[in-house]
């Protein structure tokens, strides 16, 4: 019995491995980090073969499949924290306003964002649009601000693949800086 729960916990822990690293390899492909997701698709793939070995021996063995998908739901979460913990990542925060957006963009420079007003022509006549790249650890605090100043405002979120040179505010209070 206790060999059994030893194969169940390894298989667990491997399949956590296993997610966590296929999440960080997804991140990476995503910012065209091409060696890092070679590395890593190789490494994901060792530890999927040790696992599903273990797995395919026994499909009887209810204990080892429910370790199996318990490490799979388990390396999820795990990379997910990784993911946001860990890896810097960007997006790219539009506003679009009719009415007191240069009020909204002084705002939002004073709380340390970067933020580029462009005019143009919607609809219902002239707007103004507000463009800031974010960290997205900053997302939040962001909408926040933009949702009790106008909470009617058009918000798009897109994520941004590469930032070069501009003012980022960085994830620490007090840091900002210009890339």
């Amino acid at each position: 019995m206790l060999e059994t729960l030893l194969a169940a916990i390894l298989i667990f822990i491997l399949r956590v491995t296993n997610y966590a690293i296929s999440t960080v390899r997804l991140v990476a492909i995503t910012r065209q980090r091409r060696y890092l997701a070679a590395m890593l698709a190789a490494c994901e793939a060792f530890v999927f073969a040790v696992v599903i070995a273990n797995i395919v021996n026994d499909l009887d063995n209810v204990i080892n499949l429910f370790a199996y998908c318990a490490g799979a739901s388990g390396g999820s979460l795990i990379g997910m924290y990784l993911e946001s913990r860990f890896i810097t990542g960007y997006v790219i925060f539009n506003v679009i306003l009719q009415n007191g957006a240069h009020a909204l963009a002084e705002t939002l420079r004073d709380a340390g964002f970067g933020v580029t007003e462009t005019y143009g022509e919607g609809r219902e006549g002239l707007v103004t649009t507000l463009r800031s790249v974010v960290n997205k650890r900053d997302l939040r605090k962001i909408n926040d601000i933009v949702k009790n100043a106008n909470p009617e405002a058009f918000i798009t979120i897109g994520e941004a693949r590469a930032v070069q040179r501009g003012w980022i505010r960085a994830p620490m209070p007090g840091r900002d800086r210009a890339l």
